[in-house]
């Protein structure tokens, strides 16, 4: 809708000469892309002093992934971000991003999406780390407090690239999530005719081991598991820890549509 009111302003209301405005810009053609579901593409992360960034940008297919047109979006998309700091995703794309994918959809005919991103700022004193999987597949950016060390960060983007992670510390696990953990568990312990206190016992025993598998700083590490990433980095110096970290897999919670390849072709040659 911004593109439709920039090229009539721009047309001076002539309907015609905005349509031919938006058509030359791709526009048009990036328009009729629009109910495609894009789950392919890739994540990125990218570090410039003391600003990161993290972001997934998807298409339609795999062979467009690995197109030089969209290897080059992605890096302008990433270096855009780091440049203007947006706060969301609308402003984003206001930014000068849209027009970025729109002029690439125009050229390969496939559907392109910035699908989310995070902006990261740190001080001196703190160090970034930026790890990217299987090409793109998973990307990590962490943030270490207590250390400049930037390979000590990235050991532990590693980690949670591994061990996918779904909560930084147990302060950020919600309590509805224990709550159905514990009862879950409690329901299953009645039925084997556990007496209360054992079972009140048991439940402090399960909650504990359900930090270690979802908290980052609780998990086992991955090259020691005799420690956990929080013991680790203490391992590694006095105040060493885990302020922030963003993990992002290739097209988690997407719904993939499923077609056969004639469906696919026929659908090309409309």
């Amino acid at each position: 809708m911004m593109d439709c009111k920039v090229a009539l302003e721009e047309a001076n209301g002539d309907m015609d000469k905005a349509a031919e405005i938006l058509r030359k810009k791709g526009i048009v053609k990036a328009a009729k892309r629009a109910d495609k579901i894009a789950a392919e593409g890739t994540t990125i992360v990218k570090v410039a002093d003391n600003t990161a960034v993290i972001a997934e940008i998807n298409c339609e297919t795999d062979f467009v992934t690995g197109s030089d047109d969209f290897k080059k979006l992605v890096d302008d998309i990433a270096d855009s971000l780091l440049v203007q700091k947006p706060a969301d995703l609308d402003s984003a794309l206001v930014g000068g991003i849209n027009e970025k994918i729109s002029t690439v959809v125009a050229k390969i005919g496939e559907k392109i999406s910035l699908r989310r991103f995070v902006v990261v700022e740190k001080s001196d004193s703190e160090a970034f780390g930026d790890y990217l999987h299987m090409g793109g597949k998973i990307s990590v950016l962490t943030v270490l407090t207590g250390t400049t060390d930037s390979a000590l960060a990235r050991e532990v983007g590693m980690h949670a690239a591994a061990a996918f992670p779904k909560y930084l510390n147990r302060a950020e696990v919600p309590t509805e999530i224990l709550d159905k953990e514990k009862e879950i568990a409690s329901v299953q312990l009645k039925a084997q005719n556990k007496p209360a206190n054992i079972i009140e016992n048991i439940l402090k025993g399960k909650v504990e081991k359900y930090y270690t598998e979802v908290c980052l700083v609780d998990q086992p590490y991955i090259k020691d598991e005799e420690k956990s990433v929080a013991k680790f980095l203490e391992s590694k110096g006095t105040g060493i820890a885990v302020k922030q970290y963003v993990r992002y897999e290739l097209g988690e919670g997407i719904e993939k549509k499923e077609k056969n390849f004639a469906d696919e072709v026929n659908e090309q040659l409309k």
